[in-house]
């Protein structure tokens, strides 16, 4: 993988009503943050469920802006569910200028900030570098970006990183596409990383204890979870999260009657996660 990148960051999760998936994910056992409110020009607001090196963003819009269209767009054409997913990166400038060496196209960087409320009741300031590839570089209809942290002491707050589902970090993103096998080799190309034939589809690793991709047709990952149907699926996109948990049978507890177990997992159908299966498996 390019250099400067460090592997999977954080999933985003586009919902409609964001105070209202807060509580969704909230009754399935995770902490939240506090509900955060970016800038006016980007016209989005988010809640963040935190572990150890990633994290999944619940984010909403708003008000209507351009920077917010490609994601408005998404919640029109799929709903809610995952719409990006984010790499970290250690130099935002640096990869933008490898990756132009390669003759990739991306934009940035764009550097912006956002105020943060601190569990404790203080105030402080979430600072961020970013870029992103081509909107037209969607490998399985799924948008990536890369994220430079400046403060990550006012995002990675150890007292919003215990969840009572026991979830410690992402283990994979589930995604499904016409061609597995060509979905994933794009995904490598854009971040000059490679692409592994697996049991039922294909993977694309990030990095050492970080989250992979694995790129499934409908069929295998209908075989993977059985009770996903087939016809509520996407044509392309990422459609699972797949949780490292300390305790399976902590995680079952926390989630309650949504839980469904199965070989060493307890998942979670889209319809109850804001369009996202949910898979929690044993760290």
């Amino acid at each position: 993988m390019l250099a400067s990148l460090e592997g999977l960051d954080h999933v985003v999760v586009m919902v409609h009503d964001l105070d209202a998936a807060a509580r969704n994910w909230a009754a399935l056992g995770f902490t939240l943050s506090p509900r955060g409110t970016h800038s006016a020009h980007l016209g989005t607001g988010n809640y963040t469920i935190m572990f150890g090196d990633d994290y999944v963003e619940l984010l909403g819009i708003l008000h209507e802006t351009d920077l917010n269209a490609p994601s408005r767009a998404f919640l029109e054409r799929r709903g809610e569910g995952i719409e990006r997913v984010a790499f970290t990166t250690s130099d935002a400038a640096t990869g933008v200028a490898a990756l132009h060496a390669r003759g990739i196209e991306v934009s940035g960087p764009i550097e912006f900030s956002r105020p943060v409320d601190l569990p404790d009741g203080g105030h402080g300031e979430a600072a961020f570098s970013v870029f992103n590839w081509s909107p037209d570089d969607r490998p399985a209809d799924t948008r990536i970006f890369a994220c430079q942290h400046h403060t990550r002491a006012t995002v990675w707050i150890p007292s919003l990183q215990t969840h009572a589902n026991t979830a410690t970090g992402i283990a994979r993103v589930e995604l499904v596409a016409a061609s597995p096998a060509d979905a994933s080799a794009e995904l490598a190309r854009l971040i000059d990383g490679e692409a592994r034939r697996a049991d039922d589809g294909w993977r694309v690793a990030t990095a050492p204890e970080r989250g992979d991709f694995l790129f499934l047709d409908r069929d295998a990952f209908v075989a993977r979870h059985p009770a996903a149907r087939a016809d509520q699926l996407p044509d392309e996109g990422a459609v699972a999260l797949v949780l490292r948990v300390r305790d399976l049978d902590a995680a079952a507890r926390a989630v309650g009657e949504a839980a469904a177990a199965g070989a060493g997992t307890v998942s979670v159908p889209a319809a109850r996660a804001n369009g996202v299966m949910l898979v929690f498996e044993k760290a």
